[in-house]
């Protein structure tokens, strides 16, 4: 792996004599009080200002505050004009421009397109705090606020729609959001150390849209930099698997995808493009890409060098304050309070899960932070954070069980371009050894006042089962009854999809589970969760999922229907039915069903929710024309009954729930001898 200057070695910028703030200022006011007349970079945020370092704002304002900048903060503007982007004057060195924790769209918009009634980054969990699109409205309003103010836009909107991407709600293929939020500088996957980088380099006179060799950036170009050699990817998979090495290539080569517009009206292209976008994406070999769009280039640098543990260590030792901003007073906000009292060990996840965006926005490789910096975390929210009762609601990140896993051989892991190293199996040269987390909830646990530590993040499973002593650790003192694990689904054809493991291999560490759960006398469950029209799976692949959840006494109350995020592997099979998994081919590549149509999204919905009576009347429908109409019936062999409660299932399957709060899903489950049990997620 390449090096890359550590972010605190930089030479602080002069402000830095005016100390740190209490909060990063969201007034005039505010910047009165800390004797600054003015910010060198306001950051616009469609969150909640919450000063804690699971928001990424907060973690970007604190690391340029470290190095002596003055930053402001602009959250939640109203976007209707530009006044509130004036809130605190022009910055002297940009905008940062971010839509928050969350994908903009994804947090208004539930599966089926509806809006949703809440946002949990917002005070008391108010909906319609933010634009759709919101990187792209902030940024035009911060134009048309200061009209020659560099403008830098970036958080996980920005990385997800870095290039040409499917938009699933105006189901078309739109421009990178570079353009249409007409920014300087694009800054995509973990920001730290390119935007340490570009803020002193602005400080020192150069202007943000000349900066063309920070990696982990994106900008806008005419033409193809003199003295670059373009490597043509248009035909390579399409006509057969003939990727090009970068042995083959020199160091100021860049890989051109296909343009905006054939991508646009051609789904195989799409495929095409996404496949190559993926296979660049290891910062050990990743090429620059380049795209065309219109008169424009989009010209993306490779991803960013991933920050070391001392690195690590430094950007979440810095002094948040830990709580919302006052400005806020007593209002709840939800996504804080769900992390008010958890920890964060490590970022990234190499499982390439392909509908997910962890690893197009953090990268597969694992950055750890050191165990001594975890437990002086944990201490701080003992000592300082208010309503702690000794109880840490989670030690985890991305993935629960990752922590310090790794390629064993650093050579192998700089020109690897698999797309996971757990899947279809665990990767030889990948190291599962989960010592170093069993010692660190030792640890965890022997911190005075700390009464619990649980583990709520999702775990992977395929790989936990490599460790029966890390299964026996969590199980006896890190679960509190309920284990939230993802399996997604049953059936091989989705699974394969995901690139998700075979249920036997949940089934492995059920037993394991279930057996270290009697060893600690405890009575504890698992708490799977399933995806619903995921790309691949067929009507009859839903129905069996539902056969195996009634066999095993599992009732799903909200259901997740997947939904295509920007960039992601099941985004492109989405939208072209072609698998980029594989070399995409005009003809002769394999070709994914999906479930596109309002009503089929709807019945497989409907499959995870067979318990439900409004969704009797659209099941015993659809097991009539599948032939399985021996599985209505009055018994507890039957998936369905032939009869209808009266005032029920008047829409034919209309009244198929979807969960409102991302993240919140209700599985009631039935266990010998146990009851029927609520669990919320």
């Amino acid at each position: 792996m390449q090096t890359a200057k550590t972010i605190s070695s930089y030479r602080p910028y002069w402000p830095h004599r005016l100390g740190t703030a209490p909060f990063l200022p969201m007034s005039r006011d505010e910047m009165d009080l800390l004797g600054w007349d003015s910010c060198d970079i306001v950051l616009v945020t469609g969150d909640a200002y919450v000063d804690h370092p699971s928001f990424g704002m907060a973690v970007i304002g604190r690391v340029l505050e470290a190095q002596g900048f003055r930053v402001g903060i602009i959250a939640q503007p109203d976007w209707q004009s530009s006044e509130p982007f004036k809130e605190l004057g022009p910055p002297n060195l940009f905008f940062g421009v971010t839509g928050g924790n969350m994908d903009s769209m994804v947090n208004r918009y539930t599966a089926d397109r509806r809006i949703r009634k809440n946002d949990s980054y917002t005070p008391d969990d108010e909906g319609g705090k933010r634009p759709d699109r919101a990187v792209i409205v902030y940024a035009q309003r911060c134009r048309e606020a200061y009209k020659n103010t560099p403008i830098i836009i970036g958080g996980i909107e920005a990385s997800l729609r870095r290039i040409a991407h499917y938009d699933y709600w105006s189901d078309k293929v739109r421009r990178s959001v570079l353009l249409d939020g007409k920014a300087d500088l694009l800054v995509y996957g973990n920001a730290e150390r390119a935007i340490v980088e570009i803020a002193h380099r602005a400080s020192r006179g150069e202007a943000p849209s000349d900066m063309h060799d920070v990696r982990g950036t994106a900008f806008a170009l005419s033409d193809v930099p003199e003295g670059w050699s373009v490597l043509d990817q248009h035909d390579i998979d399409i006509e057969g698997e003939r990727f090009v090495s970068p042995r083959q290539t020199d160091e100021k080569t860049v890989v051109r995808l296909p343009a905006f517009e054939q991508v646009r009206d051609d789904p195989v292209l799409y495929a095409h493009a996404s496949r190559i976008l993926h296979l660049e994406s290891n910062p050990g070999n990743a090429r620059p890409l380049i795209q065309r769009h219109g008169e424009r280039e989009v010209f993306l640098t490779p991803p960013p060098i991933p920050l070391t543990t001392p690195e690590m260590d430094w950007v979440f030792d810095l002094p948040y304050a830990r709580a919302p901003h006052a400005t806020y007073g007593g209002a709840r906000i939800p996504a804080w309070e769900m992390i008010r009292f958890s920890v964060n060990i490590m970022r990234g996840c190499f499982g390439g899960c392909s509908f997910c965006s962890i690893t197009e926005h953090e990268g597969r490789i694992i950055q750890n932070r050191s165990e001594d910096s975890i437990l002086r975390e944990i201490e701080d929210i003992r000592d300082k954070v208010d309503g702690f009762t000794g109880v840490i609601s989670d030690l985890g990140g991305p993935t629960a069980n990752m922590y310090r896993l790794a390629c064993k051989d650093p050579e192998i892991e700089a020109v690897c371009r698999k797309p996971s190293c757990v899947y279809p199996g665990i990767c030889k040269n990948l190291n599962t050894d989960h010592s170093s987390l069993v010692g660190l909830y030792r640890k965890a646990r022997q911190i005075k006042g700390v009464k619990k530590i649980l583990v709520a993040s999702g775990l992977r499973y395929d790989l936990a089962v490599k460790s029966p002593e890390y299964v026996k650790e969590l199980a006896a003192h890190h679960v509190g009854g309920y284990l939230k694990i993802a399996p997604e689904h049953t059936e091989t054809g989705p699974l394969s999809k995901m690139m998700k493991p075979g249920i036997g291999a949940y089934d492995k560490f059920k037993q394991l589970f279930d057996r270290a759960s009697k060893a600690a006398g405890k009575e504890q469950y698992l708490i799977p969760y399933f995806i619903a029209a995921h790309p691949g799976t067929s009507d009859e692949d839903m129905m069996n999922l539902a056969i195996w959840l009634k066999s095993n006494g599992f009732r799903a109350d909200q259901v997740q229907t997947f939904l295509p995020s920007p960039m992601s592997l099941a985004a492109a099979m989405y939208y072209s039915e072609r698998n980029p998994l594989r070399p995409v081919k005009r003809t002769g590549s394999e070709h994914v069903r999906t479930a596109k149509g309002l009503r089929q999204r709807r019945l497989h919905k409907a499959f995870l929710r067979y318990h439900d009576a409004e969704n009797w009347p659209i099941l015993r429908e659809a097991l009539k024309s599948m032939g399985r109409a021996d599985l209505i019936g009055p018994s507890k062999k039957h998936l369905v009954p032939p009869w209808q409660p009266k005032g029920t299932g008047r829409s034919g399957g209309e009244g198929v729930r979807a969960g409102r709060k991302k993240g919140h899903q209700t599985f009631f489950t039935q266990q010998a001898g146990a009851g029927r049990r609520r669990v919320k997620r």
